[in-house]
């Protein structure tokens, strides 16, 4: 499933009104933290895809002009991305609310998820040894 969060009742409420208009279905909850979860199907065509990820993009541009509008910005320190590990669970990764801006600022909804996932599982199962090594050569060969 990719999941999206939106913050605000009414960015939400456009976000389900843009994806229906494509006829899909999204389940919503409301996020533990704040907020609200709306989840799709991770087998979207990638046109279909593409255009919901715009949509989302400029949709969090709308948040966080709202948050700074209402002065609020201090109340939201951390923002979270579901990172997906090696045996395909996923785990909820808290970023400090300036860094997912810059991220949300550069790259796709996708692409941070790849990112945090590849950080996670680089986390979890560390590589020991040099960077720079042949394919065939196992870490911490010398």
């Amino acid at each position: 499933m990719n999941e999206y969060i939106l913050f605000d009742a009414s960015l939400r409420d456009r976000f389900l009104a843009f994806i229906s208009a494509r006829g899909l279905t999204a389940e919503v909850r409301p996020d533990p933290m704040e907020g609200f979860v709306v989840a799709l199907p991770d087998d979207l065509a990638d046109d279909v895809e593409d255009a919901i990820e715009d949509e989302y993009a400029m949709l969090m541009s709308e948040q966080v002009s709202l948050i700074e509008a209402a002065g609020e910005d201090s109340g939201r320190a951390l923002m979270r991305v579901t990172a997906t590990l090696a045996d395909g669970s996923s785990r909820i990764v808290q970023l400090p609310a300036d860094y997912a801006r810059r991220l949300f600022e550069h790259f796709s909804v996708e692409e941070i998820h790849e990112l945090v996932s590849a950080i996670v599982q680089s986390a979890v199962n560390p590589v020991e040894g040099p960077m720079c090594r042949k394919p065939s050569e196992p870490a911490g060969a010398d």
